[in-house]
């Protein structure tokens, strides 16, 4: 590694030493000794990093990557060249003022880790490793096709689309960034109650002030107002800071997916190994007409993070996009049956109607005003559960346009995985006892990526039988030959 990492270990282990730093600092009555043995812990960290990075090497040997460290004992890591998925090169702040970065390979070998991590590297040796690591491994994977080498030797790039910074106004769209505010208020409590012993105030004090804002009640309404108010702000805050300038381009077999603003990333995917794409929408996306984009491929780690194809864009630049970059998908859905409609309509509606009428049948018999309280919100759902039902059927549907194979379901977060057909492994037929109560099932397309399997809800018997053989017509013909007359 480059010894300006040197400069940034020291830093991050940090963190991780301020708790007993500061223990010790009190303990000691912040007198000369606690500073000293304060002091002292701050030079171990430096020592145990420069053992690290003197102890660890790496060098690519023929076909394979080998990783070393060595003190006490000698620990060596082989990987294969052929067996690397990607490579994805990211500079968080500290390596990018010092020129550094962060290199991982992942092989979809190890549980959604990757294989190795080079955390050092200059930027120019991450970009030569990174060349060097993936034209190796498309040219052993041109020698086991039987493809001449020239087609995989000269590296090329070619931009596919980069997102404009207008689009990042999306960002509070997303649902999962605009649950920041409570998160960062949540994870400023647990360190209040972790660290408060520590830094004088105690435990007790964080529970004093829990109970005073218990007993102000409008308070306590007020901060949750105010952390409300602060969802799309906030959550649009961390959304550009993770997409900005987010580039999708194709370089030497790989698509590369390039974003962020403090932690800059690169994520390389490989083309052959990319089977199809999922299309996901939440309800409020859907009704501004953006989606997001992930790749499915075989044996990718941490896929809802680096399998990331594009943000929110609108959904004819993302079809027109995913066309460009996998393949299009040419044929539209088909509709499910009617009875999958009155299941949906069902469980939307009758739970909460239950709810309502047991609410109705206390006020009745007790008289009690609260009840109202239950009484009131029930109906209000139940009649939301009529839109929302309709709408999750309207968004049922498969499909098949000859080369692809298409589902489609959900609704509050509507998913729709176009798929390869080469990529289905297996169909498996599912029903639970409701659906053999209304003559539906579930077929589901065992797929080598991604999830492992799309899942086609509330199919009828007759499409379930029709759409493998439609797909699949090789596996079907031997249990559909008939025998010879006699």
């Amino acid at each position: 590694m480059s010894p300006k990492v040197l400069l940034i270990d020291p830093v991050r282990m940090l963190p991780s030493l301020l708790v007993p730093l500061v223990g010790v600092l009190f303990v000691g009555g912040f007198s000369s000794g606690s500073y000293g043995w304060a002091a002292f812990g701050v030079a171990g960290t430096v020592v145990f990093a420069i053992v690290r990075w003197f102890t660890f090497t790496y060098e690519i040997v023929g076909d394979r990557l080998e990783t070393k460290r060595s003190l006490i004992s000698r620990s060596v890591r082989t990987i294969p060249l052929e067996r690397i998925r990607g490579v994805d090169v990211s500079t968080p702040p500290m390596h990018r003022l010092l020129g550094l970065a962060v290199l991982k390979i992942d092989t979809g070998a190890s549980g959604g880790d990757e294989e190795a991590e080079l955390d050092g590297v200059t930027l120019e040796e991450a970009e030569r490793l990174k060349s060097v690591l993936l034209r190796r491994a498309g040219r052993a994977d041109a020698a086991e096709a039987h493809v001449p080498d020239a087609t995989v030797s000269t590296p090329q790039e070619r931009p596919i689309f980069a997102v404009p910074r207008k689009w990042l106004l999306y960002g509070p769209l997303s649902g999962a960034y605009l649950l920041t505010p409570f998160a960062l208020a949540g994870g400023a409590i647990g360190l209040v109650f972790q660290w408060g012993d520590n830094l004088g105030f105690g435990r007790r004090a964080a529970w004093t002030v829990g109970e005073w804002l218990w007993e102000h009640p409008y308070l306590l309404l007020a901060f949750v107002l105010l952390l409300v108010l602060a969802m799309p702000f906030v959550g649009g805050l961390m959304y550009a800071v993770f997409n900005w300038d987010f580039v999708l381009k194709r370089r030497d077999g790989y698509l590369v997916a390039e974003r962020g603003l403090i932690n800059r990333r690169s994520v390389s995917l490989e083309s052959q190994r990319v089977r199809g794409y999922e299309i996901v929408d939440a309800l409020v996306e859907r009704w501004a007409g953006v989606v997001r984009v992930w790749a499915i491929v075989t044996g990718l780690g941490d896929s809802q993070t680096r399998g990331q194809l594009l943000p929110d864009v609108p959904r004819d630049v993302a079809v027109q996009v995913t066309g460009e970059a996998i393949g299009p998908y040419r044929a539209a859905l088909r509709p499910h049956p009617p009875v999958a409609r009155n299941r949906r309509l069902f469980r939307a509606v009758f739970p909460w109607l239950l709810f309502a009428a047991l609410s109705g049948l206390a006020l009745w018999a007790t008289g009690i005003t609260a009840w109202w309280l239950l009484l009131v919100p029930s109906l209000i759902l139940a009649g939301a559960g009529v839109p929302l039902g309709l709408d999750r059927y309207a968004s049922l549907g498969h499909g098949y346009d000859g080369v692809r194979l298409a589902v489609r379901s959900g609704s509050l977060r509507r998913s729709q995985a176009v798929i390869e057909r080469r990529a289905v492994v297996g169909w498996r037929l599912r029903q639970t006892w409701f659906q053999r109560r209304a003559g539906v099932l579930t077929l589901i397309a065992g797929v080598g990526a991604g999830k492992g399997g799309y899942s086609a809800l509330d199919v009828s018997v007759a499409q379930a039988a029709e759409f493998p053989a439609e797909v699949t017509p090789e596996w079907l013909a031997p249990f559909l030959a008939q025998p010879p007359a006699d």
